[in-house]
């Protein structure tokens, strides 16, 4: 099994954190406000630790459950006690109207975050086209893009652990697509499937 550090105490926390605990994996929650990382950790139960915000977090992948806007910015203010962590980026960075990136270069926060993060971290993203409400009841598909083979591996087994199936999608640069079928999932959601109980995924057909 995995070890697990979250940052951050919101939903998507929670709802990973859970299916975590529940995969037999070590969590450990961080939070800039330090109650609500103990509120966190002692909902999850399993064993479930806090950490305190800015310290070289306990686990091996790290999990930024943060606002995509916030997640640089943390990343850069734990700076080398990332050194070594798989960073694990979930975040959709969506435009005010939903129809759009917010960054207008085809780049990503995963690929931000590599360029702010300590050389011997590694990144993936990953979880990020899936809506919470399918992940807390559903066995999506999760996409993942990472440069490191072994960063990769070491996320798929965790997603396994999970009960999910995880996809290889490439290497990092990829996740600029994957941001965007984030924002394919939100306009399918909005119109042509009509409601949020979905996820995409691949259907295999023999030949």
């Amino acid at each position: 099994m995995s070890s697990i550090t979250l940052i951050g105490t919101g939903n998507m926390a929670r709802t990973i954190g859970t299916l975590a605990v529940a995969g037999g994996n070590t969590v450990e929650v961080m939070g800039r406000d330090q109650s609500k990382a103990d509120d966190l950790a002692k909902a999850l139960g399993g064993g479930a630790t806090t950490g305190k915000w800015g310290a070289v977090p306990a686990g091996d992948i790290v999990i930024t459950a943060l606002l995509y806007d916030g997640v640089v910015p943390v990343v850069a203010e734990y700076g080398d006690a990332l050194a070594g962590k798989v960073i694990v980026d979930i975040s959709n960075p969506f435009n005010a109207t939903f129809d759009g990136l917010a960054h207008r270069e085809e780049t990503s926060i995963a690929q931000q975050v590599a360029k702010v993060a300590p050389a011997s971290a590694s990144v993936v993203k990953a979880f990020n086209t899936i809506f919470r409400n399918v992940l807390e009841k559903g066995r999506p598909n999760v996409f993942i893009a990472g440069d490191n083979a072994r960063a990769k591996a070491g996320v798929a087994a965790f997603i396994e652990s999970l009960g999910l199936r995880p996809l290889d999608v490439g290497g990092l640069k990829m996740a600029h697509w994957l941001e965007g079928v984030g924002l394919v999932t939100v306009g399918l959601a909005g119109n042509g499937v009509g409601h949020w109980d979905f996820a995409l995924g691949v259907n295999e057909f023999a030949g």
